[in-house]
């Protein structure tokens, strides 16, 4: 667990990172629901939460007056020396304030010290913030999966 101390807008001044559990989905899901595309299932989660090489992560905050929020989460799956980033959202009242940023550190972190040499994304190109974010840790292009959201759209794969 991982405690980060930002202040930020909604006066969040210390975030925390725990891993995901089964009864975390029902918090989990109105955030998941905010994506355009491909929002997941509560039976997605269920299932990803279950795998052994699965992680899904919450990022919490406190403030005076709650002193639990949730504010997003991450899901990847390991297997060796890769590793699949599956699944970032932060909710939108807490975006562009570098929370996704915090997740995609705690990410890099968690996977290098268990291994990791090889990461995958796949992300909908037309998703700026998402790429650009992408890039800032050094994931590149490398090609495209056809009909990827919702069998329509293009997503771009990216790796590192």
């Amino acid at each position: 667990m991982k405690n980060y101390k930002e202040k930020t807008e909604n006066e969040c001044e210390k975030f925390t990172i725990r891993e995901m559990e089964l009864n975390d989905v029902d918090e989990v899901l109105p955030i998941a629901n905010t994506s355009l595309l491909n929002p997941w299932s509560k039976k997605m989660f269920l299932e990803e939460v279950a795998l052994p090489y699965s992680h899904c992560f919450l990022i919490r905050g406190e403030n005076d007056r709650n002193k639990d929020i949730p504010l997003g989460f991450i899901c990847f799956r390991n297997i060796g020396e890769e590793s699949e980033l599956l699944n970032i959202c932060i909710h939108p009242r807490h975006r562009q304030k570098g929370l996704a940023k915090i997740l995609m550190e705690f990410y890099i972190d968690f996977c290098s010290k268990k291994g990791v040499k090889n990461y995958y994304l796949e992300v909908h190109p037309l998703n700026i913030p998402a790429v650009h974010l992408y890039r800032s840790f050094d994931f590149q292009p490398a090609g495209k999966r056809k009909n990827f959201y919702q069998g329509e759209y293009d997503a771009l794969l990216m790796e590192r």
